[in-house]
C-alpha cells in the first residue's frame, strides 16, 4: 500500500457507509471530507 505525504490529494475510493450504501470521494468533490471508521472488532459481524 502507498503511503500518502501530508497534504496530498487522497486517491479515488468508494467505502460503504453504516447502512450498507455505497459512498465515493468524488460524491463530495469541493467539500472537507472526514473519514471515519472502527475496526469490525467493535462491530457484531
Amino acid at each position: 500500500m502507498t503511503q500518502l505525504a501530508t497534504g496530498a490529494p487522497p486517491p479515488p475510493f468508494t467505502l460503504p457507509n453504516q447502512d450498507g450504501r455505497a459512498i465515493s470521494l468524488s460524491d463530495h468533490a469541493g467539500r472537507h471530507v472526514l473519514v471515519w471508521f472502527f475496526p469490525r472488532a467493535f462491530g457484531r459481524n
